[in-house]
């Protein structure tokens, strides 16, 4: 098996990051994952042939072990955990922001204003879940300042799971309203999963944006003296 570590060395000489072929470019890592109607493992051949650098899987017995393909335990949370490490690395802010409505839009808006700014990099599209979060993260280019990253969810816990891949230094919610409430379970379930950006960012210092005329907002903020 082939470790994170080897895996992140082969991504920075990669040209892009996709789990789609129908995106793969001469130099691109291509994640094999799989979902409920799909296996991926089943496109890394292909990927290969269209130019891919890497392919990352978990069956090997649908891929030759060669040069360029990396062989895992799981391949979504290799992704995740590459992510993660990417992360790391980075020397310039991570805004991460949530809410029940707006968060494309308020991203956009973020991103208009901090683009004017600095070298801003912000989630595409509704990239903003398990997988998408982790994508928008090893896209970011390199020479970036700023980084804006969008989280969905519609459970409790994922926003929290998405907060440890992102490390973000700056958090928001939009708002708070009745989306997603059979997952989360009701409104209070809603509250208690968004604020989970909140209860993060408390625990390990960072900044909350709040708008203080939300009262469910102000309501949900844990003690906290980084807040703005």
């Amino acid at each position: 098996m082939n470790t994170i570590e080897e895996i992140f060395e082969a991504f920075l000489v990669s040209t892009s990051v996709t789990t789609d072929t129908r995106n793969i470019q001469k130099g691109t890592m291509f994640f094999a994952l799989k979902g409920d109607r799909f296996d991926g493992n089943t496109f890394a051949k292909e990927a290969l042939s269209k130019g891919a650098r890497y392919v990352v899987i978990d069956n090997p017995d649908l891929v030759d072990s060669s040069d360029g393909v990396f062989i895992v335990d799981n391949v979504l949370l290799t992704l995740q955990g590459l992510a993660r490490k990417y992360r790391s690395t980075f020397d310039f802010p991570l805004l991460a922001l949530t809410g029940s409505n707006g968060k494309t839009t308020t991203k956009e808006l973020a991103w208009a204003v901090m683009s004017t700014i600095k070298a801003t990099y912000a989630t595409l599209g509704n990239f903003n879940n398990h997988i998408g979060v982790p994508l928008t993260i090893l896209s970011t280019p390199p020479n970036s300042e700023f980084l804006i990253v969008e989280m969905g969810a519609n459970h409790q816990g994922e926003i929290e799971f998405l907060c440890n891949i992102a490390d973000p230094d700056f958090v928001m919610i939009t708002n708070i309203g009745l989306a997603h409430l059979e997952g989360f379970g009701g409104l209070e379930g809603i509250k208690k999963g968004k604020s989970e950006i909140y209860r993060y960012a408390a625990k390990y210092k960072k900044t909350i944006f709040l708008n203080a005329d939300d009262e469910d907002l102000v309501a949900l903020l844990p003690k906290n003296d980084n807040v703005k």
